[in-house]
């Protein structure tokens, strides 16, 4: 379906995704400093989806926040400072939530093997886990190796996190950013078959689309009129409907029929069937075992986006503060 030769080579012959997509990860990473380290993070991350089926949303949702953000380096988890804003602060990351988790999580990594595994990591580990929990089997690989970073400005959130406003060319430009391509960027959206959107990030679509007290003519009339029912005016910002109606909290490939059916919540859903390509790459994914495969070998190469290895950057010994 794609082509994939580079990140192949990358994975199958060496193991590694090396120079060909940031620093060089490796499957067992931590196999000789901390060989336990992603069976307990595994473990934590199982136990608290157990009591919380949210938390596989947000987790993945963080991990590609973090990503698109000065690579996958956990800059997402640091705290602001009295003389920084932090990412996590800035307008697009308010509504992330399941940080103390991972914090909960990292310390737990940290009891076994302290100053070892990074947060960039454990992030990394944890959406993995989280979503392929109801699975019984992990849904991709996770190389690892990454180091934790030591910067994280609000304003850098702000340029590069896609919004759900954008149309399909600032999409495919974002993706484009960042080494991914509009395969990538289909495929990874598809990720909104869970989790929620709050009202603020849509309503405009169904109340001032052209500022004109207009209602965005893409979307099914019958989908915006529930919408309203939910989102009662432009200014709600703190009531949330599910991204994958009727699926919010199973991970599957919903979210494809959701948007060949004018129901994509967002203009950047919407954006996904304005274009022959992207279409096209929409409909190859209502097929579920393309999905599943697609979505693994994309998580692959976002996880691998901007990486600190080596002796870059720093082990955290806590994920919200620099050492």
């Amino acid at each position: 379906m794609r082509k994939q030769a580079l990140i192949l080579v990358c994975i199958v012959v060496f193991g590694v995704v090396g120079s060909c997509h940031g620093g060089s990860l490796k499957k067992g990473y931590y196999d000789n400093t901390c060989p336990d380290a992603e069976a307990i993070i595994k473990n934590a991350t199982e136990k608290r989806v157990a009591n919380d089926p949210t938390l596989p949303a947000r987790f993945l949702r963080m991990h590609f926040h973090d990503c698109f953000v000065r690579g996958c380096d956990g800059s997402v988890l640091l705290n602001s400072t009295t003389n920084n804003t932090a990412e996590k602060d800035a307008i697009p990351n308010l509504s992330l939530a399941g940080f103390d988790v991972i914090d909960d999580i990292k310390a737990e990594v940290e009891k076994e093997c302290p100053n070892v595994v990074s947060c960039a990591d454990v992030l990394a580990l944890a959406a993995r886990d989280a979503v392929s929990f109801k699975f019984r089997k992990p849904l991709w690989n996770v190389l690892t190796g990454r180091r934790d970073g030591t910067v994280s400005e609000a304003s850098e959130a702000l340029a590069n996190l896609p919004s759900p406003f954008s149309n399909f060319s600032t999409l495919v430009q974002k993706f484009a950013n960042k080494g991914l391509n509009v395969q990538d960027l289909v495929i990874l959206s598809g990720g909104h078959t869970i989790g929620v959107g709050h009202c603020n990030t849509f309503s405009n679509r169904l109340y001032n689309f052209t500022g004109n007290g207009d209602q965005d003519p893409s979307l099914i009339a019958t989908y915006a009129t529930f919408l309203k029912t939910q989102c009662q005016s432009l200014s709600d910002s703190t009531t949330f409907v599910a991204m994958d109606p009727g699926s919010g909290l199973t991970f599957d490939n919903n979210y494809y029929v959701t948007l060949k059916q004018n129901k994509g919540l967002f203009q950047s859903d919407a954006a996904l069937i304005t274009h022959e390509i992207s279409r096209i790459i929409v409909d190859e994914l209502l097929v579920s075992e393309v999905f599943f495969r697609e979505f693994a070998l994309s998580m692959v190469k976002m996880g691998a986006i901007g990486v600190l290895t080596g002796n870059e950057g720093e082990i955290r010994k806590k994920c919200s503060v620099v050492n």
